[in-house]
């Protein structure tokens, strides 16, 4: 088990700027967990095998903070790392998006969200009978998509839709033929009921276009579980801002999220993160960049190449910009290994890259993600820490920070 870092309190009146940042790589693995094997994932390795069949591929600045030290075979092509660097293990059960992120945020959830191939009929049938509502695709399988469209136009009836490899389901309906608020107030009804069962997102999404060629239109809205107390409401609590980016507040439920900045695309959020952080004094920028996600389940190797190579560049140019004293890591929540069978999300230990200080060396494999929580609460709420996880940092005092 990794060693924990002894922690020292920094006061909160303290007149310094106390900024940090966590970026989730959403997918991003590094190697099947020692037991991958429960899930059917032995031999996954997103990372290990998009550079495999993408020889061509570098990552320059992931490389200058550790990450070729933490990979399988150990890639190190980068003379004086500037960074500390290690590997994460999820200590919960499950490999979706929304138990990663909790446990980053100090919880270690027992029993799994059900990600669901297909709707339970009871599921259904208790929706359909409390909001009085008739759906299409009943158990969340959609195989012609197009007929399907042409009978929501001539019924008026709601489609549903699961979410591949996440607990989750849509419901979805064109803005011309269901009004909004009805879509609605049907996902709040749904949301009720995904409880017992174990399902953590519900997704209202209106539909646009016309019959034939449907897009996604504007007013997506989640309903997701609400996590237990987590570091963001310690963060939020202790008079701080937490600013959640992409979709991270739809993972808690904005509980602990001060601030949301919607964000599709790697790209949206890139340029998001560089907005908040310009005019953020104290506080967690919280990021999730999810085109590495929907790229795993297109099994896309190229595409995720790509997508890499363009947060590295773009990473490059954002790392003057993170002070000697500002707390950045750098990490994941689970695999989706683009080059493996099926197009699930896969069991993987993900990369963990940390900048503060000056600090550089190994951090050793870290056996939960909630770490992540114990590091930030030692950095911003020190006075309440956090009882889960253990931080991989030490911090300085303020009368040493003083003396600089």
């Amino acid at each position: 088990m990794a060693t924990a870092y002894r922690r020292t309190a920094v006061p909160r009146d303290f007149p310094f700027p106390m900024r940090s940042i966590l970026i989730v790589l959403d997918s991003l693995g590094i190697g099947a967990m020692p037991d991958a094997d429960r899930y059917g994932d032995w031999g996954a390795d997103t990372l290990g095998h998009v550079f495999a069949q993408t020889p061509e591929l570098a990552l320059p600045s992931l490389f200058s903070m550790g990450l070729g030290e933490v990979l399988a075979g150990g890639r190190r092509e980068i003379e004086g790392v500037r960074a500390s660097y290690g590997r994460m293990r999820t200590a919960s059960p499950g490999k979706d998006s929304t138990t990663g992120h909790w446990e980053m945020a100090g919880v270690i959830v027992k029993q799994p969200f059900t990600i669901p191939e297909k709707l339970p009929p009871q599921l259904v049938e208790a929706i359909e009978a409390e909001a009085k509502v008739q759906f299409l695709s009943r158990d969340g399988r959609i195989e012609d998509q197009r007929d399907l469209w042409r009978e929501h136009a001539a019924t008026g009836s709601p489609m549903l839709s699961v979410a591949p490899g996440e607990s989750a389901f849509e419901i979805l309906a064109h803005e011309g033929i269901m009004p909004r608020r009805r879509l609605y107030e049907i996902s709040r009804v749904a949301r009720r009921h995904a409880d017992g069962h174990r399902i953590a997102r519900v997704i209202a999404q209106p539909l646009t276009g016309t019959a034939g060629a449907y897009t996604s239109g504007p007013g997506r809205h989640e309903y997701p579980v609400v996590p237990p107390r987590t570091v963001l409401n310690a963060i939020s609590e202790a008079g701080l801002q937490v600013e959640g980016i992409g979709k991270v507040s739809e993972l808690f439920a904005r509980s602990g999220v001060t601030h949301a900045h919607p964000a599709k695309t790697n790209k949206e959020a890139m340029e998001e993160i560089e907005r908040v952080w310009e005019r953020i004094h104290d506080g967690l920028v919280f990021a999730n960049l999810a085109d590495f996600d929907r790229l795993g389940h297109a099994r896309d190797v190229a595409g995720y190449a790509r997508a890499l190579a363009e947060f590295d560049a773009w990473l490059g140019g954002f790392l003057p910009k993170v002070g000697r004293d500002d707390l950045m890591i750098i990490t994941a929540d689970h695999g989706n290994d683009p080059a493996f069978r099926g197009s699930d999300h896969t069991r993987e230990e993900v990369p963990l890259l940390v900048h503060y200080d000056g600090m550089t060396g190994p951090l050793g494999t870290r056996e939960t993600l909630a770490d992540v929580a114990a590091t930030l609460a030692g950095f911003l709420a020190p006075k309440e820490g956090w009882r889960t996880g253990n931080a991989f940092l030490q911090f300085r005092t303020a009368k040493s920070r003083l003396r600089r």
